[in-house]
């Protein structure tokens, strides 16, 4: 027997601009080429347009998070958010994730939880100060991060109340 206590099954939705801009951009890393390079053997496309890495004495710093893959359907615990930059995540592998996010000022607003599908030929920027679930791939895989480092940690985090679980794939 199931005990747990849930806020219910949050139907997960394919990550588009529109819906997800309140909470971060998107990037998709296959539109055409903005620019011509390299005597025409490149093509440029600028990637993203909203990093915000600088504040409070931070930098920007490249990762690379190596994700396991993970239950698509959770339980989801807890989030996180960021208050002093952005977090830009882009898969290096073609990996597959989920992205689960909400609004809030002291704690998230359950109200404005969403759970976005991000294929592998997409990325993501999240805002700086958006709630959100750790990286919850759905495929083994490398993701390279592009976020804020200084000298003040920015790592705040929530314990949900009740799990929330996800769709099924």
């Amino acid at each position: 027997m199931n005990t747990e206590q849930t806020l219910g099954i949050l139907t997960c939705q394919p990550l588009n601009p529109h819906a997800f801009s309140p909470y971060g951009e998107v990037l998709n890393l296959f539109e055409p080429a903005q620019q011509t390079i390299n005597q025409g053997t490149s093509g440029r496309l600028n990637l993203p347009d909203a990093l915000d890495l600088a504040g409070d004495d931070g930098q920007a710093v490249l990762a690379v998070f190596h994700a396991l893959a993970q239950n698509p359907e959770g339980p989801c615990h807890m989030l996180e958010r960021h208050r002093r930059g952005s977090q830009t995540f882009v898969p290096l592998t073609g990996a597959r994730c989920r992205l689960l996010v909400a609004l809030g000022q002291d704690q998230p607003d359950l109200r404005t939880l969403k759970c976005f599908e991000v294929t592998g030929q997409q990325g993501f920027t999240l805002h700086k100060g958006t709630w959100h679930h750790p990286l919850m791939a759905l495929d083994n895989g490398a993701f390279l991060v592009l976020e804020r480092q200084g000298p003040t940690e920015d790592c705040e985090i929530h314990s949900l109340p009740l799990s929330v679980r996800l769709s099924p794939l």
